[in-house]
């Protein structure tokens, strides 16, 4: 896998970080730890924002976010325009956040997903591919949400 991975944690996704960043190691793919460095308490917006822009930046390809329950640090994330976080805590969407969604950002909880399950959902959201196809028009439709409240509430997208 030639993917360069953003990753980043809060104190309570930090363990799960770690055991992540070593998989990672393990398997020859490149990433930057955007914290945090320790177990001491910091906000989860503080993290998600650098990562997320990591990957719209186009400094990164993919995106690992860990918070205690996965869910603070991934709306977060979702705030930047461009950024499809999915929380996942299982393989099988894990899978499907990347063929059907086009997600870049994978959300998990380290007071929800176990160290071993974690790396399998980690394996399945790095090695998935877009499918595109019916799947496109769908991504694009969040794209067109994501341009409307940019430029301010103007004119639904259904008129």
């Amino acid at each position: 896998m030639s993917l360069k991975v953003a990753i980043g944690s809060d104190h309570g996704g930090y363990g799960l970080k770690e055991n992540v960043m070593e998989y990672l190691k393990n398997k020859g793919i490149e990433y930057k730890d955007f914290g945090c460095y320790s177990c001491s308490s910091v906000d989860y917006p503080d993290i998600a924002l650098p990562v997320a822009d990591a990957i719209t930046s186009g400094e990164f390809d993919r995106g690992i976010l860990i918070c205690g329950t996965g869910i603070g640090i991934s709306i977060a994330a979702n705030k930047v325009p461009g950024i499809r976080a999915a929380l996942c805590s299982d393989t099988f969407s894990a899978r499907m956040c990347r063929m059907h969604n086009d997600a870049n950002i994978l959300a998990m909880g380290g007071r929800v997903v176990g160290p071993g399950l974690a790396l399998d959902i980690v394996d399945e959201f790095l090695k998935g591919e877009f499918e595109g196809g019916r799947h496109i028009k769908r991504v694009e439709k969040i794209t067109e949400i994501e341009e409307k409240f940019q430029k301010g509430r103007g004119e639904s997208l259904n008129e």
